[in-house]
């Protein structure tokens, strides 16, 4: 049986990213864990899934060295998520659960100091790209130079991603459609609207 959870496309995942750019990045083994949390940019490929992650780490940061020595590392992203109750459902023998859409990322971290301009420029695009007035890192006149010596850029190769959303799927027509008339969270109750189909 196919799984019900997986993204209906690639972009999906891609779009998760998008919405909700915060990840965790996580690296090392149980002597020497580390986890960064950083906005990151989704980089597709030709299907418009997720070949690499962008972004950028303090270089003060101890996890830097330890992907210079091991590059392997797993991106955590969570996208909309909340607690749906049984009060919203009509069938009393209903339970409740907790929707969800979450990417797990297998990755290859390559540093990238070269292009240090080129990520924090697209970063600040893509926060900005709903204002009126977007922002852009030339607005920081000479501070910008002080502050970009501090930071290094990042490619994420993605090695295997893993995402599950887990939005209703598996409820039938009623169940599904009470949830999202009655859930007061909208974001959520688009994703699943969204995923449903």
């Amino acid at each position: 049986m196919a799984n019900p959870f997986l993204p209906r496309e690639p972009g999906d995942v891609a779009a998760l990213v998008r919405a909700y750019p915060l990840c965790w990045v996580v690296s090392g083994g149980a002597d020497d864990r580390h986890a960064t949390p950083l906005p990151l940019l989704a980089e597709p490929d030709e299907t418009g899934g997720v070949a690499s992650l962008l972004g950028h780490f303090a270089r003060s940061n101890p996890q830097v060295a330890a992907l210079e020595c091991d590059p392997a590392a797993t991106i955590l992203c969570m996208g909309p998520q909340g607690y749906i109750t049984p009060r919203l459902v009509s069938n009393p023998t209903w339970g409740p659960t907790w929707n969800y859409a979450v990417t797990r990322f297998d990755v290859d971290i390559r540093f990238a100091p070269e292009e240090n301009d080129a990520a924090l420029a697209q970063l600040a695009a893509a926060l900005e790209a709903d204002a009126p007035e977007p922002w852009t890192p030339a607005r920081m006149g000479p501070r910008y130079d002080q502050l970009a010596q501090h930071i290094v850029a990042f490619h994420a190769t993605v090695r295997a991603a893993h995402p599950r959303f887990k939005l209703g799927q598996d409820e039938n027509d009623a169940t599904f459609d009470e949830i999202v008339t009655g859930l007061a969270d909208e974001t959520l109750a688009g994703w699943m609207r969204r995923t449903r189909g």
